[in-house]
């Protein structure tokens, strides 16, 4: 199996992400609080409750460089956390927002980060030096609906997001004083919030959404379980659709530009990969079982049905004694990268059913050549 160990820090997780060298970390256990454990002797200990929010955390993003930590949460708030001495020590920020905070991402220099809401808005966060504070500019009148994720771009310009309109957006975030303009004239020095695409590919609500590392390639999920592969962002992109018969994706991350992993409401991460041509379908699920020995097969309807209720397409309980996989939805997955680096072969996951699990790929001899 490609689970490396899993860890059952809560009842329920809304969100999470890893400290810097991977020994810490913040997740929400579906409340107003940020927990923070760091792993010691062997056995995760909580060693800080961030507790500024007073409704649910819906978004934590820890930047690797800053080694700060952003949250947001339905209460409309944002809040950037450094760590002085043994405290995390939190600052406010104005996001100026009627309704919640759904999701946050830093950008790629950790200079800004994007706050996705529920407002029909976008706010894009910067760090003011005259005034010690933090600041932002709010992107409006673009989305018809909640947005539902932020994903930036490698350039640190260019923001795609997604919505439950069932649009994908990529707008500039250029920000005078904070970003500078590239020789090269490119559609990164629009002004601030422009529209450089509108992707109208969904007919449901759409999801989450990731860059791949090069930035050629924009993907992102919807309720109508497909997934879409948008290349030549820009005027005239090219887009492929692909649809699998499974239940939704949530979210979607980039392992290499010829591998994605996707996890959502069957509660195993599925990985897609292109072939030579460019072209992207479903290769597997990543923590595939084996059925149990001596069972009969039922109808596809009784195994459809026994999926919503956690037993196996045979229609028995699941009786691995070592369950690797999730009981609940998966709502989020987070890359294990280090400073720098642009390449990961593991990556974690968080789901309704409070646990944490860890993936290594390189364990995965058949995907193996997609890295």
């Amino acid at each position: 199996m490609a689970a490396v160990s899993v860890h059952q820090f809560a009842q329920c997780i809304t969100c999470h992400d890893w400290s810097p060298d991977h020994s810490m970390i913040a997740f929400c256990p579906n409340n107003h609080e940020v927990h923070i454990y760091k792993l010691m002797g062997g056995k995760w200990e909580k060693i800080h409750v961030l507790h500024k929010h007073d409704q649910i955390v819906s978004g934590i993003d820890w930047g690797i460089s800053s080694n700060r930590i952003v949250t947001v949460a339905h209460d409309r708030n944002s809040y950037v956390w450094s760590q002085e001495a043994s405290e995390w020590v939190p600052t406010l920020v104005i996001l100026r927002l009627n309704r919640a905070a759904l999701c946050v991402q830093w950008s790629p220099k950790e200079n800004k980060f994007a706050v996705g809401s529920g407002a029909k808005t976008v706010c894009i966060c910067y760090y003011e030096q005259e005034n010690n504070w933090w600041v932002s500019k709010i992107i409006r009148k673009r989305h018809d609906s909640s947005v539902t994720s932020v994903a930036w771009h490698p350039n640190n310009i260019l923001l795609a997001t997604t919505s439950t309109d069932g649009k994908c957006r990529v707008f500039s975030t250029f920000i005078k004083g904070v970003d500078t303009k590239s020789s090269t004239g490119s559609s990164s020095d629009s002004k601030f919030g422009e529209q450089i695409m509108q992707l109208d590919l969904s007919i449901s609500w759409t999801f989450g959404m990731k860059w791949s590392p090069s930035g050629n390639t924009l993907a992102y999920v919807g309720h109508n379980s497909m997934i879409y592969f948008v290349d030549d962002v820009g005027p005239s992109p090219s887009a492929q659709s692909l649809a699998f018969r499974d239940l939704p994706l949530r979210d979607a991350l980039f392992v290499s530009e010829r591998m994605l992993i996707g996890v959502g409401y069957d509660c195993n991460p599925m990985v897609f990969t292109a072939d030579e041509r460019g072209l992207w379908s479903f290769l597997r699920f990543l923590d595939e079982r084996k059925p149990t020995s001596g069972a009969k097969y039922g109808s596809q309807f009784s195994g459809t049905f026994g999926k919503l209720y956690g037993q196996s397409k045979n229609g028995t309980n699941e009786t691995d004694e070592t369950p690797k996989r999730h009981d609940n939805c998966i709502t989020a997955i987070v890359a294990l990268k280090d400073e720098g680096d642009s390449t990961f072969t593991s990556f974690s996951t968080s789901g309704l059913d409070g646990k944490v699990i860890i993936w290594d790929l390189q364990k995965q001899d058949d995907l193996l050549e997609y890295l």
